[in-house]
């Protein structure tokens, strides 16, 4: 009796052990998809449920100096730092746009990327830049030193820490 109960242990464990119906998951099609339409850049991330641009400035609207909100939302690159891809704006209507940089300076965009669809994943939140720091901004962007000289007076932006980054092919 002993051995055929350990023998139906042995039966039991092997059936629900070698049990191998796994079928192929949303997830798996759509990573597929995205690597197939989308370089990635940092975590990886969804295409899915992405905020347009102007979406994205109402909900910029709604928020007060130092709030915070994760979120999605899609775009094109108006801008890169030219230096090393560090940062980037992305327009939100024909005159608001948003500073991105990334998380933990964890990774950069191409130099040659300015004009290419994006969506970006992270926080976005409302800040005040100062003289200083618009001007290092410049810089980075080569603007004219005429230009750079003409930096006064803080501003206020809307800002953006992207954990991922999903850029059109």
């Amino acid at each position: 009796m002993k051995v055929f109960l350990k023998f139906l242990t042995v039966v039991i464990l092997f059936i629900t052990a070698c049990k191998t119906d796994k079928k192929p998951t949303e997830s798996n099609e759509n990573q597929t998809e995205i690597a197939t339409n989308f370089d990635t850049f940092g975590a990886v991330i969804s295409a899915d449920n992405a905020l347009s641009s102007k979406e994205m400035l109402t909900k910029f609207n709604s928020l007060q100096v130092g709030d915070t909100i994760n979120i999605k939302f899609a775009s094109s690159i108006k801008e890169v730092c030219s230096k090393k891809g560090c940062w980037m704006k992305l327009p939100l209507d024909q005159e608001a746009e948003t500073m991105v940089r990334f998380k933990d300076y964890g990774f950069f965009m191409p130099l040659d990327s300015k004009d290419r669809e994006v969506i970006v994943e992270g926080k976005a939140f409302v800040t005040e830049v100062s003289v200083e720091d618009l001007k290092h901004y410049a810089e980075d962007a080569g603007k004219s030193a005429e230009e750079i000289a003409k930096i006064t007076t803080p501003k206020k932006e809307f800002a953006f820490e992207a954990n991922g980054v999903l850029m059109k092919k």
